[in-house]
């Protein structure tokens, strides 16, 4: 998905013009091609190993009241219920600890002197007024304002995938309000309450979104949010050499497939009994993590609203809405793809390499291993030579400058590595 602007002035492409597909869980039986020109972004799949149990729990337990759920139904939990089934709310993950965590690993200056052509600043104005598919309205997408949004909502938020066991495919997907204690089914596969399957042990894996940038050492949170925010600069710069202030610059600059900026065109589009297509909506790449097909939109627009039908109806509030955008980035980035890790488990360390991880060169936990969480297919076993990798370690060398912090000794890159 690339594409590239010219003018008299200066060439600029789009970097790798937002490769990266999102992984979420509901439909374990997808199984795209990673060559393909257009990307189909593969569900989570969920590991027939036992998951480890994080912070915010998980549980073995079956509930009577949720067998009843359909899809999109909610109800309200007691204390004791929130306890069981969800492991309880650690205050410690709480909106305002997980914003003040952010803010104490990268302040509102720095954070807008790493990224001053991010789309929307008066620098970007400068430029993209010059360049096709300029937007003389458009305002600061990616402003730290959004970003520190965007973490205070999702951190009142838990997700939570079941299945039986046995049977990763088997799966149902639940979104907890830590607020209002309302649980919501999103998504349940259709066979997992069949009579042959009651009586199947049900195993589960938790997420608590408040725990971005909260988890391990001060150091590692740092990491954690310069990884984060390296990755998708990549996925979403561009900027040549010869660029006002370099390519590393220029980080952030696209909040949008290029192709399909001020266009008509309908894609990314398939059917699917979950999470319907609307007529003539296209699903796209969008956001800082380019969150494409409608079954994807269904499922995040289920974990951040509580219902499928917001973003299925109106995927073009990702491009009009920064907070969201860093959202779908967030939710991506703290949701485990079994046999992948969560970005953020590598970066704080959480993750312990299995014997088939290791097989794979997949042991040094770090930056080198978020790049194969992201694209390994596509950039496993690459050094910094590799334009991609030497982008994404750039940004991440020059965000981890900005913030103090030495990344010696860290596996930075994926050479020695195979995918997951």
């Amino acid at each position: 998905m690339k594409t590239k602007m010219t003018s008299k002035k200066i060439l600029f492409i789009s970097a790798i013009a937002l490769p990266v597909v999102l992984l979420f869980a509901y439909l374990g039986s997808h199984l795209f091609s990673n060559s393909a020109k257009m990307e189909r972004q593969a569900p989570l799949s969920i590991s027939s190993e036992e998951p480890e149990l994080k912070a915010g729990g998980g549980s073995e337990v079956e509930s009577e009241a949720v067998d009843v759920f359909i899809a999109g139904s909610s109800r309200v939990l007691t204390d004791a219920e929130v306890t069981s089934l969800w492991g309880g709310i650690d205050s410690q993950f709480s909106p305002d600890n997980a914003v003040a965590a952010v803010q104490g690993a990268l302040s509102q200056e720095e954070f807008e002197q790493l990224f001053p052509y991010r789309i929307g600043t008066p620098e970007w104005h400068g430029f993209a007024a010059n360049h096709p598919n300029y937007n003389a309205d458009q305002t600061d997408y990616y402003s730290y304002n959004n970003l520190i949004a965007a973490v205070t909502d999702v951190a009142n938020i838990k997700y939570k995938v079941e299945y039986r066991q046995d049977d990763t495919n088997n799966s149902r997907v639940f979104r907890l309000d830590k607020a209002t204690k309302t649980e919501t089914l999103i998504y349940q596969n259709a066979s997992f309450n069949t009579s042959s399957n009651k009586t199947v042990p049900i195993l589960s894996q938790t997420v608590d979104f408040g725990s971005f940038i909260k988890e391990g050492s001060h150091l590692n949170r740092k990491r954690e949010l310069a990884a984060f925010l390296a990755n998708i600069s990549h996925e979403t710069g561009g900027g040549m050499p010869t660029s006002p202030g370099g390519p590393l610059a220029w980080g952030l600059y696209w909040n949008e497939e290029i192709s399909y900026i001020n266009t008509t065109t309908v894609n990314y589009v398939e059917e699917n009994d979950n999470f319907p297509p609307a007529e003539g909506k296209s699903y796209h790449g969008r956001g800082p993590i380019q969150l494409s097909w409608n079954y994807n939109y269904g499922l995040i627009s289920g974990i951040i609203y509580g219902t499928k039908d917001k973003l299925l109806q109106q995927p073009e509030l990702i491009v009009n809405d920064g907070k969201l955008g860093f959202m779908t980035a967030i939710l991506f980035w703290m949701t485990p793809q079994p046999p992948k890790p969560s970005a953020h488990d590598v970066m704080v360390g959480n993750w312990t390499p299995s014997e088939s991880d290791i097989s794979k060169g997949l042991t040094q936990e770090g930056f080198g291993i978020t790049i194969m969480i992201i694209n390994g297919n596509m950039e496993g076993n690459l050094d910094e030579t590799d334009s991609r990798i030497g982008r994404r370690v750039g940004f991440y060398r020059k965000i981890t400058t900005q913030m103090g912090i030495s990344i010696e000794g860290e596996k930075v890159n994926t050479a020695g590595m195979s995918p997951f």
